[in-house]
């Protein structure tokens, strides 16, 4: 399985295209923007994209979700308690930023334990790891972890957002994040990669 993580945006997201080294089968974790620059990676990569994930519902994690599912007729999924960000300005935060997205109906609804898969090598557990959203998720794979605006190196989500909710981020951290092998991977929504150890032996917020 192969990763590679783009900034995107003005607000500087990871976008994640993650896919198959042998089938090139492919899905893009959090276009938050740059919907071009993300579409020329996938043709230089041959990348064949079965699906777009959001963690969360977000602008600066949806704002290209329109570009990429139309330009390679990807299904989109999101959690079922977020689904309905994708239609609105107030929840998904464009209104405050002075953007305007296009309302988009998610092709698959994802809840707690569902796995996403493409090719021969990418199985992706859904964790439900509500705080910064009502339904906001991880995904977790074989020594890795993508975990939204969740958990970041040395930081976690905020919960001041519309549906945040602060006890909600910290249970869901520990208990679905930090019990992981230390070794594994984080691969958060802004921000440098970190690891399971690091975060919880060192994140401040989660002593």
């Amino acid at each position: 399985m192969k990763v590679r993580c783009l900034a995107v945006g003005s607000m500087l997201a990871n976008c994640y295209l993650v896919w198959c080294d042998e089938t090139r089968e492919a899905l893009v974790i959090d276009p938050g923007g740059e919907g071009g620059r993300i579409l020329a990676e996938i043709a230089r990569e041959q990348l064949q994209v079965k699906y777009i994930v959001n963690t969360h519902g977000h602008i600066d994690h949806i704002a290209a979700d329109a570009e990429v599912r139309s330009a390679t007729g990807a299904k989109l999924m999101i959690h079922e308690k977020d689904a309905p960000m994708l239609g609105s300005p107030d929840l998904n935060l464009s209104a405050y930023v002075g953007s305007t997205l296009k309302a988009l109906q998610p092709d698959l609804l994802l809840h707690e334990g569902d796995v996403v898969a493409c090719g021969k090598q990418v199985h992706l557990k859904v964790l439900h790891t509500p705080g910064h959203t009502p339904g906001g998720i991880s995904l977790l794979g074989e020594g890795l972890i993508f975990t939204g605006d969740t958990l970041f190196a040395d930081s976690i989500g905020r919960s001041d957002f519309p549906g945040g909710s602060y006890q909600e981020l910290i249970d869901a951290i520990k208990k679905k994040i930090l019990v992981l092998d230390g070794a594994c991977l984080v691969y958060p929504g802004h921000g440098p990669a970190s690891t399971v150890g690091h975060e919880r032996e060192h994140n401040p917020f989660l002593g």
